[in-house]
């Protein structure tokens, strides 16, 4: 994955400052600093929000989606914690930025399914110039026969929704852990899902988030 030059507008702030920033908000795992030093965001955004592409907000994307800030998206990949060559699942792929970090990661394959046609064909582009791991499909990933019978050491949903998809839980292998956020009355909570070495499950809830909700079924259109 090629850098930023220095003279990019969205290398202002430059990767240290980057790096420190997330450190400031709370990231302390060194393998989710490491990958968000090396994955430049602003390859991921539309062209007229590269400028804000380090800052830590959310950027809109095409089709009405959005990128995460980057603050959440590394508390989520610590939490994540991917080990080296993992099967991971991610459900919403967005501009491709998350899968890449995955990759990055240490993923051994990562299987991105998003349901914006447009969107996964530009991720896909993206990713597939330098990270032949990742793969997009284009898709409903809360749909059970999209995601089939496969087996994950990890799965990350990008979004928000009423409850852990029971069939995304099911497809974590022992050992596996997801990764995503559920809406409560109290607001949006990130939510991590264990499967233990037996086949059976735990789950905690963690903090607040402010990641978009997500909708079933693959879009009419875009």
């Amino acid at each position: 994955m090629p850098i930023a030059g220095e003279g990019d507008d969205a290398s202002a702030i430059g990767d240290a400052a980057f790096v420190l920033l997330l450190r400031e908000h709370g990231t302390r795992e060194t393998a989710v600093l490491r990958a968000m030093e090396l994955v430049p965001r602003e390859l991921f955004v539309p062209p007229a929000l590269h400028a804000h592409a380090r800052r830590d907000i959310a950027l809109p994307l095409t089709c009405g989606q959005s990128m995460t800030a980057p603050t959440t998206v590394a508390a989520m990949l610590g939490l994540l914690s991917v080990p080296a060559g993992a099967r991971v699942l991610e459900i919403g792929t967005g501009s491709g930025y998350v899968t890449a970090l995955l990759v990055h990661l240490g993923s051994g394959q990562v299987r991105s399914i998003e349901r914006y046609a447009s969107l996964a064909r530009s991720a896909q582009d993206r990713l597939s110039r330098d990270l032949p791991g990742a793969t997009v499909e284009i898709g409903d990933g809360l749909d059970a026969d999209t995601v089939g019978q496969g087996s994950f050491d990890r799965i990350l949903i990008n979004g928000a929704y009423a409850d852990v998809p029971a069939h995304l839980a099911r497809a974590l292998a022992p050992g596996g852990r997801l990764v995503g956020a559920v809406a409560t009355g109290q607001g949006k909570r990130v939510t991590v899902v264990d499967r233990a070495a037996d086949g059976s499950l735990t789950r905690r809830t963690e903090m607040t988030c402010r990641l978009p909700s997500l909708t079933a079924g693959r879009a009419g259109v875009f």
